[in-house]
């Protein structure tokens, strides 16, 4: 029997190169989601050296400085630090909720990203519901926090968790509601963030969601801080009622993972206002294209990208601006007063807006 060695080797070279284009498929798949990694990382230092700056600002005070150059360093010194403290477990505590806990808190805020379009080419997943796909998943983000607090063993963290719970459930309506809005017909007719921002680009600055709907924009903005748990809404790690609320009894890395979330959360729903309310990533000047500004071919992808990215954070850093000022301006409110602004005026504002708006989406049939 003679066998073709040569046929052999070609077979075995075709089959070394499919290998390597499997492998090489694959990697390429995982670079979009390394990438967006490193950007909300960055992100997140930014936000933690802007609230430290700007808090600073407000009081008086100096800030961080001493940290890299004005104390850009100092977020990744507190985290290098956190790494290498301790990790303490409550001896008579749940060890698997405590443990898990603040894992599902950050991964479910992580997961809503992937939904978020930073520019027309620059999006993980364009799904026809990917609106509603952020608030499904921000809604696991507290019971992670109620699994910490009865996994604690503490009263004053089983108290923190039960009142993230209360106050995700009560906020999350409005809010939901107020999306529901902008997802009518008379407005863009889809929850895809891409379409949702495609909508508004018509008119330019005239055709954002924030005059169409300002009612839904000051619920959604109101909503989103409770969800974020910022203050005047802190209520769950009220350090004059719980000490901390249910991160009393962390230490090390997983009370970092706490503040991580925080931030994460705080920033993905500036991004979200940013895209429903704000246009997202269009300058919104009518008549006016941004390439022939600066003499450049409007195919060029690169460039576009790049400015749609650049105005998507210019507007979400304001927001942040507005959010980080908040914090270190009004005072906390109540756990009944907290409720009662839910349940007793935004729930019947987000539902009147919402029947409103179907109202005139009817009339002009």
């Amino acid at each position: 029997m003679i066998i073709d060695t040569t046929g052999v080797h070609a077979i075995n070279s075709f089959s070394i190169l499919e290998s390597l284009k499997e492998i090489y498929g694959a990697i390429w798949m995982l670079v979009p989601i390394l990438i967006l990694i490193l950007g909300i990382t960055i992100g997140v230092l930014v936000i933690v050296w802007l609230e430290r700056e700007i808090s600073a600002g407000i009081q008086q005070r100096i800030g961080p400085e001493y940290a890299g150059p004005l104390g850009i360093l100092q977020a990744l010194a507190d985290g290098t630090k956190l790494l290498f403290k301790e990790n303490l477990l409550p001896s008579r505590g749940d060890r698997s909720l405590f443990s898990v806990g603040p894992s599902i808190a950050v991964i479910s805020i992580i997961l809503s990203y992937s939904v978020i379009p930073f520019s027309y080419q620059l999006i993980l997943v364009d799904l026809s519901n990917g609106v509603f796909l952020w608030i499904a998943i921000s809604s696991i983000a507290p019971i992670g926090l109620l699994m910490s607090g009865y996994g604690s063993n503490n009263k004053y963290s089983f108290l923190g968790g039960l009142r993230a719970a209360a106050q995700s459930i009560s906020y999350e309506i409005p809010l939901t509601l107020s999306v529901l809005s902008i997802s009518l017909r008379a407005i863009s007719n889809s929850l895809s963030t891409v379409d949702i921002v495609e909508a508004q680009s018509k008119y330019g600055l005239w055709g954002w969601n924030l005059w169409r709907q300002p009612i839904g924009f000051l619920v959604f903005i109101i909503s989103s801080l409770a969800e974020c748990e910022r203050l005047p809404f802190d209520l769950p790690e009220a350090e004059e009622e719980l000490v901390a609320g249910y991160q009393t009894e962390y230490s090390g890395i997983k009370f970092g993972l706490f503040y991580v979330a925080s931030y994460l959360n705080l920033l993905v729903s500036s991004l979200f206002v940013t895209i429903l309310y704000l246009g997202g990533w269009n300058l919104s000047i009518p008549y006016i294209s941004v390439p022939d500004l600066f003499g450049i071919n409007a195919r060029d992808g690169v460039f576009e990208t790049t400015i749609g990215i650049f105005i998507t954070l210019v507007k979400t850093f304001l927001l942040l601006f507005i959010s980080i000022t908040t914090r270190w301006t009004l005072p906390r409110l109540r756990m009944d007063q907290l409720l009662n602004l839910g349940w007793k005026f935004l729930l019947p504002i987000s539902l009147g807006n919402l029947l409103l708006t179907t109202s005139s989406q009817l009339l002009s049939l």
